[in-house]
């Protein structure tokens, strides 16, 4: 009977340590299907050729996201952390990425004419042959970020003074 009673504890115990780890485990991964809306957490997702235009992403969780050829124009992604994204040969003109982190993004091909960039974090960022015609640059921080090839001109540089030559390839004449 002693013996019955022990293994019944036991059980029991081994029943409620299940349900404690349950109840204190980490919140669930992101939601790759969850709709586009403000704070979305879609990490490590694919969102490759997304048709996104106009939505409200503010303060989204996309770090090593994918946006390969998405179409996100005049999106606003304001706050954003969109570190290590890629937004390969994206469509991103008049997208807001203000004060985003954008840290080791990738923008390769990517058109961000008139998209502003206020205050975002671009360190290491890749602009490999992107279009940022018209963008605003000001506050941002550059250190690291490769504009190989990228277009420049009119761009608002990061001192929010100096606006870039027509012309301005890989960097701001």
């Amino acid at each position: 009977m002693a013996h019955d009673r022990r293994g019944r504890t036991a059980l029991w115990l081994s029943i409620l340590g299940a349900l404690a780890m349950t109840a204190a485990a980490p919140a669930a991964l992101a939601g790759c299907n969850d709709p586009a809306g403000p704070g979305v957490d879609w990490r490590r997702c694919y969102q490759d050729g997304a048709e996104l235009a106009g939505h409200d992403l503010s303060g989204a969780a996309l770090r090593d996201a994918t946006f390969s050829r998405a179409d996100l124009s005049g999106a606003d992604l304001r706050r954003a952390d969109a570190s290590r994204a890629k937004f390969l040969s994206a469509k991103l003109p008049r997208v807001r990425f203000d004060e985003a982190r954008l840290t080791e993004a990738d923008f390769t091909g990517a058109d961000l004419a008139a998209a502003s960039l206020v205050a975002a974090d671009l360190s290491r960022a890749r602009f490999f042959r992107a279009v940022l015609r018209e963008a605003n640059l000001s506050g941002a921080t550059v250190r690291g970020t490769d504009f190989t090839r990228a277009d420049l001109s009119g761009a608002t540089w990061t001192d929010g003074k100096r606006v870039c030559a027509e012309g301005s390839i890989g960097q701001c004449n």
